[in-house]
C-alpha cells in the first residue's frame, strides 16, 4: 500500500493541491534528467547530513572532553568517556561512508567494495585523530594569543566561529585525504552553515592558524596556507579562471587557488585569486584585489585616491 492509498480520494487535503498528479509529474520529471544524462540515475542511501553532524559532535567530544561535559573527576572516567563517545562516531561514520562508496560504485557501475573501503579509511582517520588534536591545539593557542578580546582558551574553544571553522576543517580534510570527499564536504557545509565561514576539505592549512571574526571568508580547495596565518572577515583565497577542456567541460582538480607563506596577515575584504604566491611575512591590506604573486615581507595595501587641479596647460 502506498502512501497515496492511505489517503481517500475524497479527502479535502488531497483534492486542494492535486497530490496524484503532483507525484506522478515528479516521476516524469526524474525520468526525464535520467534520459538527458546517463550519469544520473537513482542512488540509494546517500550521507544523511544529520547523521555526519552527529559524527562531528562526537568526534570534538572525543578530542575535547572536557568542554563536552565528559568527566567524573577522575582521568579513567574521562577515558571512560572518551572511548565510549569516540566508538559510537566512528561506528557511525563508517556506515556514512559506506553509503557514500555504495554511490560511487553505481555512478562508476564499478564493483568497488564499499564495506572493506569505508573500514579502511575509518580505521587510518581514527589512527590520525591524535595528531589532528595536536593541530588543533596550535590554532586554539593562536587564537587566544591573537585577540586581544579573549580572556581564556575555553572561551576561544566554545564560541569563536573561527575556531569552530577550523576544528570542522581539520576533521573534514582527513577525511578528504582518505578517500571520502562527499562526507568532508557535508562536514565542511556544516561549518559554512553554522559560521558563514567556507573553507573547501581540500585546502591545506599549517598550523597556528586564525581566522578573527570569520564571517564571509572562502578557501578554495586548493589553497595552501602556512603556518601562523591569520585571515581576518571576507577574505577569499579564490580562483582566478577556471580551464576547460576540448568539450567545454572544467577540468576538475588543477591547482588555482593562492598559496599563502608563512607568518601571512591578510586584513578584512582582501580578495587573492589565481595560483600566485604571498610571500612569508606578508601583509595585505583591506579590501585589497590581489591576483599576482607577492615576494616576502610584503606591505600590499590600496593605492590611495589622489586630487589634483591642472593650470595653464599642466598636465598635458
Amino acid at each position: 500500500m502506498t502512501a497515496l492509498e492511505i489517503v481517500p480520494d475524497q479527502d479535502p487535503i488531497l483534492a486542494s493541491w492535486a497530490l496524484r498528479r503532483i507525484v506522478d509529474d515528479l516521476a516524469e520529471s526524474r525520468r526525464r534528467v535520467r534520459a538527458a544524462d546517463p550519469r544520473q540515475f537513482y542512488v540509494a542511501d546517500l550521507p544523511s547530513p544529520e547523521s555526519v553532524s552527529a559524527v562531528v559532535k562526537g568526534l570534538r567530544s572525543a578530542l575535547f572532553p572536557r568542554h563536552a561535559g565528559g568527566q567524573d573527576g577522575t582521568d579513567q572516567g574521562l577515558d571512560y568517556f572518551v572511548g565510549y563517545t569516540l566508538n559510537t562516531a566512528l561506528r557511525e561514520l563508517v556506515g556514512q561512508i559506506k553509503r557514500e562508496l555504495k554511490a560511487d560504485a553505481t555512478r562508476d557501475r564499478s564493483e568497488r567494495a564499499s564495506s572493506d573501503g569505508a573500514l579502511a579509511i575509518v580505521r587510518e582517520f581514527a589512527e590520525r585523530l591524535p595528531a589532528i588534536r595536536d593541530l588543533l591545539a596550535t590554532d586554539v593557542r593562536a587564537a587566544f594569543e591573537g585577540d586581544p578580546s579573549a580572556k581564556s582558551p575555553e572561551e576561544v574553544m566554545l564560541s569563536f566561529p573561527g575556531v569552530n571553522a577550523v576544528i570542522h576543517h581539520r576533521l573534514a580534510h582527513a577525511l578528504y585525504e582518505l578517500g571520502a570527499p562527499v562526507v568532508a564536504r557535508i562536514i565542511a557545509e556544516l561549518a559554512h552553515g553554522a559560521t558563514g565561514i567556507d573553507i573547501h576539505p581540500g585546502a591545506t592549512i599549517g598550523p597556528y592558524f586564525f581566522i578573527d571574526h570569520g564571517t564571509g571568508v572562502v578557501i578554495g580547495e586548493t589553497a595552501v596556507i602556512g603556518e601562523r596565518v591569520r585571515l581576518y572577515q571576507a577574505v577569499t583565497l579564490g580562483a582566478k579562471r577556471f580551464s576547460v577542456d576540448e568539450q567545454g567541460a572544467l577540468v576538475k582538480g588543477m591547482p588555482r587557488h593562492p598559496i599563502v607563506q608563512d607568518d601571512v596577515v591578510i586584513y578584512a575584504g582582501a580578495t587573492i585569486l589565481g595560483r600566485i604566491t604571498i610571500g612569508r611575512g606578508s601583509v595585505i591590506g583591506g579590501n585589497v584585489w590581489l591576483t599576482r604573486s607577492v615576494p616576502p615581507d610584503s606591505n600590499v595595501v590600496q593605492a590611495h585616491a589622489r586630487s589634483e587641479t591642472f593650470d595653464e596647460g599642466a598636465g598635458i
